[in-house]
């Protein structure tokens, strides 16, 4: 895979797709897709699938929640897709066993990219093409020797299309929206169960109806619904199935 660097950087260029790989090195380093909604239980469940497998977990959703953070902090319009994307630049993504953590102009804001407004602000500057196509980069050059489980909206459509194992993790609205609410609760925050559904679908419409790689399974995705299952259970079901790819 041909390689090239900015700013010291490493990135692999946009069209590009890794060559194909034996089933021996499949087992050994596997590039695993996760996409979903939000609330689908997708950041628990690949985290815990990566610790199984021994992968690093990548959040990509960080990097999208990141770049909102910067443009709020520099007073820069979330629809201003040329002044976002002039942000990404002070965007690190570390991803190593101890997990995923942001930098943002050189500080560690992993845990601000969990405040509620966060995937809002995700939600509205990934509609633009510039700052997907430069997070593109970012994104494959992490995964560039495999071994990498990353969770997102398009992983398995336009990040790795060709990832050796793809999934679809949902779960129906009111239970997203019961999710949410028991996670405010955890925090030591209030949330109205209907105003959080209501976010919830206002998300959905925005990630479902953008024009730049909108939130759908792949066609060769396997489609987990988690309404009714443990986090457990959908770790099993995703480890069965990355490992029976991986067989001769």
């Amino acid at each position: 895979m041909r390689k090239r660097r900015r700013e010291g950087a490493p990135r692999i260029q946009s069209g590009a797709r890794r060559p194909s790989r034996g089933a021996a090195e499949r087992g050994r380093n596997p590039i695993v897709a996760i996409d979903g909604p939000a609330g689908a239980g997708k950041s628990t469940a690949a985290r815990r699938l990566a610790a199984a497998l021994g992968c690093t977990y990548v959040d990509s959703g960080a990097m999208y929640r990141a770049v909102g953070l910067a443009a709020r902090r520099h007073g820069v319009d979330l629809d201003d897709a040329d002044g976002v994307a002039a942000l990404v630049d002070g965007v690190t993504l570390v991803a190593d066993a101890g997990g995923t953590r942001v930098l943002l102009d050189g500080d560690d804001v992993t845990h601000e990219l969990r405040a509620p407004d966060a995937g809002a602000w995700a939600s509205r500057v990934a509609t633009h093409a510039l700052v997907r196509t430069r997070l593109l980069d970012r994104q494959r050059a992490l995964a560039a020797e495999g071994g990498i489980v990353m969770d997102g909206r398009d992983i398995g459509t336009v990040v790795f299309p060709d990832a050796d194992c793809k999934f679809f993790l949902t779960a129906s609205t009111d239970e997203r929206a019961r999710r949410r609410q028991a996670e405010d609760a955890g925090s030591g925050a209030e949330s109205d169960l209907a105003a959080t559904r209501a976010e919830i679908e206002a998300r959905d419409g925005r990630d479902r109806e953008r024009s730049i790689a909108p939130l759908r399974a792949a066609a060769d995705a396997i489609v987990i619904d988690s309404s009714a299952l443990t986090v457990d259970a959908v770790v099993a079901r995703m480890l069965e199935s990355v490992r029976a790819r991986a067989r001769p």
